[in-house]
């Protein structure tokens, strides 16, 4: 990489990117909360899209022997600063997404169970992980 980058403005840039994926981040959440599968497919895309915009821009940054002068110099300090509050509040919201779609697993995982008691007792059987399964009621196999 050439030293006559300005590594100032693709901090910047760095710092637009990380904006807009915390609005993507805000946006998924409310897909998640509406159980909207087709629109969370498409945010996730955008969100994907960013992710490797950012991961290029920084592996730009990391093969720089340049810009690690003047992060070490103190040059670029207030820039990285909002940076890194910006990878915070991220990653604050993607685990609470994460979390929502836990509690969304959790919530199919006990109606399926309701589901496959209602529909025949008998048929009912566990998996290894102690999970419930339909038992092979057709074959007249029960556990």
């Amino acid at each position: 990489m050439a030293d006559n980058i300005d590594y100032r403005q693709l901090l910047d840039k760095q710092f637009a990117q990380l904006q807009q994926l915390e609005v993507i981040i805000d946006e998924e959440r409310l897909t998640l909360q509406k159980n909207s599968p087709d629109a969370l497919a498409q945010v996730t895309e955008k969100k994907n899209a960013l992710l490797l915009d950012i991961q290029t821009l920084d592996q730009q940054f990391s093969q720089s022997l340049a810009f690690s002068k003047q992060k070490a110099n103190g040059e670029l300090d207030e820039v990285l600063e909002a940076i890194e509050q910006a990878l915070l509040r991220c990653k604050e919201k993607n685990q609470v997404n994460g979390h929502i779609i836990q509690q969304s697993q959790m919530a199919v995982e006990r109606l399926k169970t309701t589901l496959l008691q209602q529909n025949d007792k008998s048929s009912v059987t566990y998996d290894s992980k102690g999970k419930t399964s339909g038992g092979l009621s057709s074959l007249g196999i029960k556990a």
